[in-house]
C-alpha cells in the first residue's frame, strides 16, 4: 500500500463523517421544500402513507449518495493537488 493511500485513510474517514452531516442537512431542507414539514416520515410511522415513506427513503438515499460522491471526489482531487498522487 502506498504512503499516500495510508495517509488518506483518516482523511477519508473524516470526509465520510462530514458528508453524512451535509447530506442530513440537505435532506431536511429538501423535505421541507417538498412537503412543507420539518420531519420526514419514519418507516414505522403509522400515520404516514406508503407513498410518503418510500418517497422520503428514495430522496434520502439519492441525496446521501450524491453528497458522499461529491465529497469523496473533492477529497481525492485535493489529495492529488497536494501530493501529486491519486489516493485510491
Amino acid at each position: 500500500m502506498k504512503a499516500v493511500q495510508v495517509a488518506y485513510k483518516p482523511v477519508g474517514l473524516v470526509l465520510g463523517a462530514v458528508s453524512g452531516m451535509l447530506a442530513g442537512v440537505a435532506f431536511k431542507q429538501a423535505w421541507r421544500l417538498i412537503e412543507g414539514e420539518g420531519d420526514a416520515p419514519d418507516a414505522t410511522d403509522e400515520a404516514r402513507t406508503w407513498r410518503e415513506v418510500l418517497i422520503a427513503a428514495a430522496l434520502q438515499g439519492a441525496i446521501f449518495a450524491v453528497v458522499k460522491a461529491a465529497v469523496d471526489r473533492a477529497g481525492a482531487v485535493a489529495t492529488r493537488s497536494v501530493t501529486g498522487t491519486w489516493p485510491a
